[in-house]
């Protein structure tokens, strides 16, 4: 796991070196349909990249988003209607059989059918109208990390050339750069911070919403902790209530339009006793952690996930645990 947080920035910049054709062809398609709705197809990790790709979408296109449950055709049998829209599948292995049908519903119904996988030959490849090829490497840590950041980089690719929008697309070029920082940067103080505690909050908003969700998963993962992530906004809607003196939060503020919200609540909850840190420099009673700024509002908050991946796989072995064979989980999951 350690080995392959710190592959990101060049596997990032591997990715946007290969998959410009494939890019263009998928974006060219999405322009000429002009879809009305986007569906994403996932599960875990692959998932939290749709959710931020939702937003990303929304936030760049205009289009909603909606995120189908892929039982729908692999239990209920059932086949949405989505000819006039787009539909992407996100999959690290490409070989689950629910994603694979969810996938293959859609294209059947008549959406263009887009596969975001590390495994180019895979059944969901097959499934799709364009395959982008993560290049990103066999990934051999069970808790997915290269693959989910180049995940979420092959969709801002494809969205900064569906929409034209140039100051996303030289963002996304200059990645790799940002991704270097976030590597480097030291979250190592919160790890003794988190001794005997066994459960959290993440707080996000936005896109950073997303990254809450995938770090809130990392720490269930390789560190037996349960986390749970909500976002900034909903967090005084009852779950604030467990929120003691001493309980730990982490807030995941991104420079955006949200970053206000994610720092007012984690100050706040600062201030009534919870043991809170926070990926800002706004002054108040949150203990500050480094970050890496990428410039632009929407890749920002995929450069903090790089940092917590880092410090994760560190607590996990602070905690006696072993990142690299999390208990009871397996590399690939087939769901139906």
């Amino acid at each position: 796991m350690r080995r392959e947080i710190s592959e990101i920035p060049g596997v990032v910049a591997n990715f946007l070196d290969k998959s410009g054709p494939v890019l263009d062809a998928a974006a060219a398609a999405l322009r000429q349909r002009d879809p009305s709705l986007v569906a994403t197809v996932a599960r875990g990790s692959s998932d939290h990249a749709s959710a931020y790709l939702k937003y990303a979408i929304e936030l760049t296109l205009g289009l909603p988003v909606a995120s189908i449950g892929p039982s729908i055709a692999s239990i209920f049998g059932k086949d949405l209607k989505l000819a006039n829209s787009a539909a992407i599948a996100i999959s690290q292995s490409g070989k689950s059989p629910d994603i694979v049908g969810m996938a293959e519903s859609a294209r059947r119904s008549g959406a263009i059918s887009i596969a975001i996988t590390n495994t180019a030959g895979s059944p969901l490849a097959a499934a799709s109208d364009f395959t982008i090829d993560l290049h990103a490497g066999v990934e051999q840590s069970v808790a997915a990390t290269k693959t989910f950041v180049t995940s979420v980089v092959a969709g801002l690719a494809l969205i900064a050339r569906w929409s034209g929008d140039t100051t996303l697309n030289a963002a996304v070029t200059e990645l790799p750069e940002a991704l270097s920082r976030a590597v480097s940067c030291d979250w190592s103080g919160m790890a003794s911070a988190l001794d005997g505690h066994n459960a959290l909050y993440v707080l996000g908003r936005g896109p950073g919403f997303a990254i809450a969700n995938e770090a809130a998963l990392k720490f269930k993962e390789t560190c037996n902790i349960q986390a749970e992530s909500y976002s900034a906004a909903e967090v005084m809607h009852g779950p604030v209530a467990i929120v003691t003196p001493g309980y730990p939060v982490l807030g995941l503020a991104a420079r955006d339009a949200a970053e206000g919200s994610v720092v007012d609540m984690t100050h706040k909850l600062a201030g009534q006793g919870a043991l809170a840190f926070l990926t800002s420099d706004r002054p108040g009673q949150a203990r500050p952690l480094p970050f890496a700024a990428t410039g632009h509002p929407i890749t920002d908050p995929l450069a903090l996930i790089v940092t917590f991946y880092g410090f994760v796989e560190a607590l996990s072995r602070h905690r006696g645990f072993n990142p690299d064979l999390p208990v009871a989980l397996n590399k690939v999951t087939e769901t139906v």
